[in-house]
């Protein structure tokens, strides 16, 4: 069993940046990936940017440079700084951790980015 859990949500002003963080812990050993989703409003879930392995990343094409994905996956904690937020990226965010089997979702950070 895996337990994952998010944190640094809130409400941002345009322009201004977050840093989200996620933590899985219990039966980790088989976590080889760990990515940030988000579901905005009428959205389906989308992949923000993953973690593979130890040192290879993706971004969706959306992040535009805006997002960087760091973490630690000895310690299965990786984090989301958010930068030049808009109201666009208004969504709950969500981490998921990945083993060849099953994957694992937190509960969810609530972003909200408005003046």
């Amino acid at each position: 069993q895996v337990q994952v859990v998010e944190s640094g949500g809130g409400l941002v002003q345009p322009g201004g940046s977050l840093r989200l963080s996620c933590a899985a812990s219990g039966s980790t050993s088989g976590i080889y990936a760990m990515a940030w989703f988000r579901q905005g409003p009428g959205n389906k879930r989308e992949l923000v940017a993953q973690i593979i392995g130890e040192r290879i990343i993706d971004y969706a094409d959306f992040v535009k440079g805006r997002f960087t994905i760091s973490g630690d996956m000895d310690k299965k904690e990786v984090f989301l700084q958010m930068n030049s937020l808009s109201p666009e990226d208004t969504a709950v965010y969500y981490c998921k951790a990945i083993t060849r089997g099953p994957s694992f979702w937190g509960q969810g950070t609530q972003v909200t980015v408005s003046s």
